[in-house]
């Protein structure tokens, strides 16, 4: 039997596609093995969003070369993002990758497999949804559910746009029936994955079907039998509506966690970012959030350094970072990405050192808030999905909480389970607790 090994990059929308990648050729007969070493197909889904991820993969296609020289017969694949954005020198600049492809062709790489091609070959097409492939999920009780492709937003730092495409919705019956199967599969937990889910449904018109709303489909998942838990990400905040706001408070499976992204706190910035949105907006929705799900916890993502950005610019999102108060937030240095707008301006960089220093404080900033709001839930007794063992401590179980937040306790339980935890302890990032008497017993007892 062949073997296959997969390395991820980047975001939860490619641990989807690797979760596809995965189950294609496991439907083709190949074994998954655990080492690149040991596979007879080598293939990395990348990521292109930040230098960092290009960098860290170059490093890893590096190792594959040398395997691929033990044993010319071992295939070499490159799909993702990073694949689409070279598309045009892939194979000159790495000539011992077999086969590229971008997001919207990972369907091909089957066909690339069966057929008996002796040169290279790319599929850089945008066409058709990873989300109909089939799967090999990580875990049996949660999984992803791409809701969308693409994205119509322009933000100037962005590549996303262009190596995914135009922004097209899957129809709303399909994806009710998709976790209608995950939940008869014993699936718990689903999170919708989109580039900008708030945006799923409108372009269903130029389809001929009927523009949907996302908190049309919310409501949809919610009413299904089984998924005791709904995720989505990422939202945008100028698409963030009411309904959605709503929707938190209303379904019972819709967890209280909304990940709503910043990037900059002053309106000049977040214009030069073309993010389409101000200051005041932002806050607004916070402030919707804040008044609807008293309890949500919100978390952010952050640019620092955008070109231009001035003391005042980055003073105005400490402000909002404090006022806020962030559960947790992704915070990056901006890097150039080749063929954004951003990546083009030559005038009125940040020096390296500033951004550097600007992220130690906006670190601190986040990490000290977050710790304060975790503190809220210190005393109080949460539903916990158990997910394994503690990373940290093999006699301890580790979880998330319906805030998104990893909680370490003791007791027992299996992968899967919903039980509740007496919190004890918080940090920024980590909750700690005690399995309850009560659920403990239930636990024991299956």
């Amino acid at each position: 039997m062949k073997r296959y090994h997969v390395t991820t990059f980047g975001c939860q929308m490619n641990e989807h596609d690797s979760e596809r990648m995965k189950g294609m050729l496991e439907s083709l007969g190949y074994a998954e093995a655990d080492a690149a070493q040991d596979a007879d197909v080598i293939l990395f889904n990348t990521c292109s969003i930040r230098e960092k991820a290009d960098s860290k993969f170059i490093a890893h296609l590096g190792h594959a070369k040398r395997l691929k020289r033990e044993d010319p017969e071992r295939i070499i694949g490159v799909g993702g993002c990073w694949a689409q954005s070279v598309k045009d020198e892939v194979f000159a600049r790495f000539p011992f990758v077999d086969v590229a492809f971008g997001p919207g062709q990972v369907h091909k790489l089957a066909e690339f497999l069966t057929t008996d091609s002796l040169t290279a070959q790319g599929f850089f097409e945008f066409e058709g949804f990873t989300g109909h492939l089939p799967r090999k999920r990580a875990r049996d009780f949660q999984a992803w559910v791409q809701i969308s492709a693409g994205c119509n937003m322009a933000c100037s730092y962005c590549i996303v746009p262009s190596t995914r495409g135009r922004e097209v919705s899957r129809p709303l019956e399909e994806l009710v029936e998709e976790v209608r199967a995950l939940a008869a599969e014993g699936v718990k937990e689903v999170t919708l994955l989109g580039q900008n889910v708030n945006s799923w449904g409108r372009s269903l018109a130029a389809r001929g079907a009927r523009a949907r709303s996302f908190a049309e489909l919310l409501h949809a998942v919610d009413a299904i039998e089984g998924i005791d838990r709904i995720r989505y990400t990422s939202p945008h905040p100028s698409d963030m509506k009411e309904d959605v706001v709503v929707a938190h408070a209303e379904l019972a499976s819709l967890c209280e966690h909304i990940h709503l992204p910043l990037q900059a706190g002053s309106s000049r910035v977040l214009k030069a970012m073309r993010r389409t949105y101000t200051r005041e907006r932002y806050l607004d929705r916070v402030a919707l959030i804040r008044e609807h799900v008293p309890d949500a916890a919100i978390t952010t993502d952050i640019i620092v350094g955008f070109p231009g950005e001035t003391e005042e610019d980055f003073a105005q999102t400490l402000e909002i970072c404090e006022q806020v108060g962030y559960d947790g937030a992704f915070t990056f240095v901006f890097s150039p990405r080749r063929g954004t707008e951003a990546g083009a301006i030559t005038e009125n960089l940040v020096a390296h050192e500033v951004k550097v220093q600007r992220m130690q404080r906006l670190v601190e900033v986040v990490q000290r808030r977050a710790t304060e709001r975790a503190q809220r839930l210190v005393g109080r007794e949460l539903e916990v999905l158990v997910e394994g063992t503690s990373r940290t401590d093999p006699a301890r179980l580790r979880g998330r909480s319906r805030h998104n937040k990893a909680v370490n306790f003791s007791g027992l339980a299996s992968p899967g389970d919903l039980v509740a935890v007496q919190i004890t302890g918080a940090s920024s990032q980590t909750l700690t607790g005690e399995l309850s008497l009560l659920a403990s017993a239930s636990a024991a007892a299956r």
